[in-house]
C-alpha cells in the first residue's frame, strides 16, 4: 500500500475514533470501515497498528477478550492539522452513517466483562454496566471453574441489559411481590 493510501485509511480511523468519542473494538472499527468499503481488512489492520505506535490511539483493557480503540489527545490534535483533507462529502457520509449506528456502538461499549482466578479453583467474574461514564451496576460473581467464567463474561454483552432491569424491577418492588 502506498503511504498516500495509508495516510488517507489512518485519517478515516481518527476521524471515526474522534465522532464517536467512545472506545470502539477492533471489530466494530473494522465493521465501519468494511461496511463503507474505505479500505481492505489488512490496511485497517496495517494503519491501526501504525496509529498505536505512534500514539494517535490507544488500546484500552476493557474486561474479557476486549481491547478497544481511542482516540489520544495526539490523534485529536493532528487530526485538526489534517481535518481539510477529509472531504466534505466523505465526512457527510461518516457522519450519517455513525450517527444511524451510534446507538448499537454505545451499548456494546457500556458493558464490560471480566474474571481472574481468586483462588485455586475459584474463578471471580466482574460484570459492570456503565453509562455516560457512570457505573450503573457492578457485579463480582464467584463461580467454581474457568470455563463458568468465561461463559458468564461472553454472555455478559447479550444478558446485561435484561439482568440490570431484572435487578431493578426487583429490587424497587414491595415486600409482598418480593416473597
Amino acid at each position: 500500500m502506498d503511504s498516500e493510501s495509508l495516510m488517507f485509511i489512518k485519517l478515516i480511523i481518527l476521524y471515526i475514533l474522534d465522532r464517536l468519542e467512545i472506545p470502539v473494538s477492533n471489530a466494530e472499527l473494522s465493521r465501519i470501515i468494511l461496511e463503507r468499503q474505505y479500505a481492505s481488512y489488512v490496511d485497517i489492520q496495517d494503519a491501526l497498528q501504525d496509529l498505536v505506535e505512534d500514539g494517535y490511539v490507544e488500546v484500552l483493557s476493557d474486561g474479557h477478550n476486549s481491547h478497544p480503540y481511542m482516540i489520544t489527545a495526539e490523534g485529536s490534535k493532528t487530526l485538526t492539522y489534517f481535518y481539510k483533507d477529509i472531504s466534505v462529502s466523505l465526512r457527510d457520509e461518516i457522519d450519517a452513517f455513525l450517527s444511524k449506528e451510534q446507538y448499537h456502538l454505545r451499548d456494546i461499549a457500556a458493558s464490560t466483562a471480566d474474571y481472574y482466578e481468586a483462588k485455586k479453583d475459584e474463578y471471580v467474574c466482574e460484570l459492570k454496566v456503565v453509562e455516560r461514564g457512570s457505573e450503573l451496576v457492578t457485579i463480582n460473581l464467584l463461580v467454581a471453574s474457568e470455563k463458568e467464567a468465561d461463559t458468564i463474561c461472553n454472555r455478559w454483552k447479550e444478558a446485561n441489559a435484561d439482568v440490570y432491569e431484572y435487578l431493578i424491577s426487583r429490587l424497587l418492588a414491595g415486600k409482598e411481590k418480593m416473597t
